[in-house]
């Protein structure tokens, strides 16, 4: 079993990434989004324990089935310690069943990242992005409110790649975490 974090701030590629990278290896791509529509769709707004109860269900069946992987993709805030015990408490549903560990973080500036929040792949996909300018503001606000991007050496395991993709294709970035992990 081989399970991918892709990282990054918002609207930096993470779902465009993964598709790229699902079509090329075969991994089940899990973007964040997949239980934040529906429980948004179901309740009206956010609601996060729900969000993460889904999660857990999905993460634990699949961690025990005979797929070959799963890439899912998180924003992660380096400056919340949550944040940190989340991705660990992820990566032990997965240890029992000798899962391989991949990192791999994507990064933008925020002009990049608004340009890409509207395009018609993440809207169609997201449908709670649709509202392009409130969706930028909470880019914004995300930006300034946590630490969205490491910091050089800060990620501390094995199998970590770290991607400008702010000139790459998603099928060029994905191609290069193929390479690199060779999966």
């Amino acid at each position: 079993m081989k399970l991918v974090f892709l990282i990054g701030s918002g609207a930096v590629g993470k779902m465009t990434v993964g598709q790229e990278l699902m079509k090329r290896t075969g991994l089940r791509l899990f973007h964040n989004h997949m239980t934040i529509e529906p429980v948004i769709a179901v309740f009206g707004d956010y609601n996060g324990k729900v969000v993460n109860e889904m999660r857990e269900i999905i993460f634990r069946e699949f961690a025990a089935s005979d797929l070959p992987g799963m890439i899912f993709t998180y924003i992660w805030a380096f400056d919340q310690p949550a944040d940190w015990d989340y991705v660990e408490h992820v990566k032990q549903i997965f240890a029992p069943y000798q899962t391989e560990f991949y990192y791999v973080e994507l990064i933008a500036p925020q002009e990049v990242r608004l340009a890409r929040n509207a395009t018609e792949n993440r809207i169609r996909n997201k449908p709670s992005k649709a509202n392009v300018t409130l969706s930028n503001e909470r880019l914004r606000r995300e930006d300034a409110g946590y630490r969205l991007v490491s910091r050089e050496g800060e990620i501390p395991f094995a199998n970590y790649l770290r991607i400008d993709n702010t000139a790459l294709s998603a099928e060029d970035a994905a191609k290069l975490i193929q390479k690199t992990f060779h999966l």
